[in-house]
């Protein structure tokens, strides 16, 4: 009996690994198509897809659309996916389960898919980014005429498109009554949360190869920017140190945000209740994407048309100069360096290093634009191009064109004792370190004539 017994227990086992390594294929399923939400827990879609009796496949693709245009094979942005789908597929083999990846263009694969599955419907969250429109936009009709449903969701913004609006229905374009009403319109106490990671019972019992980093067509990287400080210390401090570089004043949330790798409903939560300035920051990200929703055109030109008029430098030789950190202007070198060797930097920085661009050097702003779309690992297409159109005041409700940041003073009030700049630029202080490329008093004045020129037409 005892025999019987350990043979019937073997043949369970093998039958079981079977049973995991490949999904029926007569089998019904949904897929939840991860993209800018690799997350197990309160997230949107994915619950509506878990609530369902058809066990939902998990579904993540590399999408070669997006990764031909990346030059470098060490991509910092590629690595941190790569690392965050890793983890996640870590929690669903804890359920007998894996991820799906896929590597190639989305129209390609989703052919592939359903005729290798039963699939029933397709489960997504909302992206407001152009490409991502089309691309769901192709997807949603081929999936429809297969007979297959394909529903998104609202999960990396609190409102949308034009959920806060004008009272005649418009979109705002300034920033501060567009955050008092979306203040007024919501109740953080009693933000959605949607428990996903309540019924990853319901994933599909199948066990996939997850694919070298090498496969997807990179390679390894160590990661120096990702760790999170959520800790109630840094938030309740956060408007005192937030503009300082040299201090761990900021959450460096920033990168899970554009990810998903956190839920921005549990972000509203703890933040509402430690800084208001914390929050402020968020709804500025909200702004944003709203922006970039209902004006398309700022994606590829200036929100106020007339700053497209500016007679501009564009100087080669003094963007290079800016990109490598060797303008000899302590503050933007030691941002740039910072961005091209870890993919962050801070935020004041950042705005520091975006007005010598387009004021003293009078640089376009879409090139600043597309080297840190290039550099920063938390990219958004959003916040980096209202960022980039504030600095340069072409933007909505952008700082006035004679607001021009003097550099070496913001050295002095942000960065007093040289902290940021000694770690940044170990030649500071010697013969090594260049000279700067231009005067900063003649840089200010020449922005003035040539921003006043334009604007008069």
């Amino acid at each position: 009996n005892t025999y019987n017994y350990l043979n019937s227990q073997i043949f369970f086992g093998y039958f079981s690994t079977i049973f995991h390594l490949q999904c029926f294929k007569s089998m019904k399923y949904h897929i939840q198509w991860f993209r800018r939400d690799i997350r197990h827990d309160d997230n949107h879609s994915f619950y509506h897809s878990l609530s369902s009796t058809n066990p939902t496949l998990a579904l993540f693709i590399f999408d070669t659309n997006i990764l031909e245009k990346l030059s470098d094979p060490y991509d910092l942005r590629v690595n941190f996916i790569y690392k965050q789908l890793q983890q996640l597929n870590e929690i669903f083999k804890k359920y007998n389960s894996s991820i799906l990846v896929k590597i190639g263009k989305p129209e390609e694969i989703w052919p592939s898919l359903i005729s290798e599955y039963d699939i029933e419907h397709v489960f997504t969250n909302h992206d407001y980014e152009p490409y991502a429109l089309n691309r769901d936009a192709a997807v949603s009709d081929f999936l429809s005429s297969e007979g297959i449903k394909f529903s998104t969701f609202k999960d990396q913004v609190i409102f949308e498109k034009l959920e806060i609006s004008k009272d005649d229905g418009k979109p705002y374009t300034v920033y501060t009554p567009y955050k008092n009403k979306w203040k007024s319109k919501v109740d953080f106490k009693n933000l959605p949360h949607y428990p996903s990671e309540e019924k990853l019972h319901n994933l599909a019992q199948c066990s996939f190869q997850f694919p070298s980093i090498e496969e997807v067509g990179f390679k390894y990287k160590e990661l120096k920017t990702t760790d999170v400080d959520l800790s109630n210390q840094t938030l309740a401090n956060y408007s005192i140190n937030r503009d300082f570089p040299f201090k761990n004043g900021t959450s460096r949330i920033s990168v899970h945000l554009r990810f998903g790798t956190v839920s921005v409903r549990s972000l509203y939560r703890k933040g509402t209740e430690l800084s208001e300035t914390w929050v402020n920051e968020l709804i500025w990200r909200e702004f944003y994407q709203m922006i970039l929703w209902n004006f398309p055109h700022v994606s590829h030109s200036a929100f106020k048309p007339i700053y497209d008029q500016i007679e501009w430098e564009n100087k080669e030789q003094d963007f290079a100069k800016w990109c490598s950190g060797k303008t000899g202007f302590p503050l933007v070198d030691a941002g740039m360096r910072e961005l091209n060797e870890t993919g962050f930097m801070h935020n004041r920085v950042r705005m520091v290093v975006a007005s010598f661009l387009t004021k003293h050097l009078l640089i376009y702003w879409s090139w600043g634009e597309a080297y840190f779309a290039e550099k920063l690992l938390d990219f958004d297409l959003a916040a980096n191009n209202g960022g980039w159109q504030w600095a340069s005041s072409s933007g909505c409700d952008a700082a006035p064109y004679f607001r021009i940041f003097n550099p070496t003073e913001q050295m002095k009030k942000f960065d007093p004792e040289l902290q940021y700049i000694r770690k940044w630029i170990p030649e500071f202080d010697t013969d090594l370190y260049p000279t700067p490329i231009i005067d900063h008093s003649f840089a200010r004045n020449r922005a003035l004539e040539r921003y006043a020129k334009a604007l008069k037409g």
